[in-house]
């Protein structure tokens, strides 16, 4: 696999539009923290570390839903293995006029773009989230 952000982000899309209330993927501390930057910021319930039937870790991820509909409405992966995008604090996106989330990867740890520009430190925008 190349993209391991990108497939979580496609699975929780995937996982959605089926209305499913939880996803499995394969664990990973990238993954984690990235899934605890959703959960701070209300789009996910939450998540727990597990192992499926071969041993392997994986994280089960319990997705939110209001009214019927999913919170997230739109989960967008901004720098991709082939392409990495960084920004510099001033620099960093803001999300449908602040009303979304960029996940930035900082050396202080990956977390949202206020975070980021409360701490004053730009990083790598891994992903968007409306």
């Amino acid at each position: 696999m190349n993209d391991p952000i990108g497939d979580m982000l496609t699975r929780i899309r995937n996982a959605q539009m089926r209305g499913k209330s939880t996803v499995s993927t394969p664990a990973s501390k990238l993954r984690a923290w990235v899934l605890d930057v959703l959960a701070d910021e209300g789009y996910i319930r939450g998540y727990e570390q597990t192992t499926d039937k071969n041993g392997h870790p994986q994280l089960d991820i319990s997705l939110k839903y209001f009214d019927g509909t999913p919170v997230i409405r739109e989960l967008k992966r901004v720098s991709k293995p082939g392409r990495r995008v960084y920004m510099g604090v001033k620099d960093i996106p803001s999300v449908r006029q602040g009303l979304g989330v960029s996940i930035v990867s900082t050396p202080k740890g990956v977390m949202s773009d206020a975070n980021a520009r409360a701490a004053n430190v730009g990083g790598e925008v891994i992903c968007t989230v409306f």
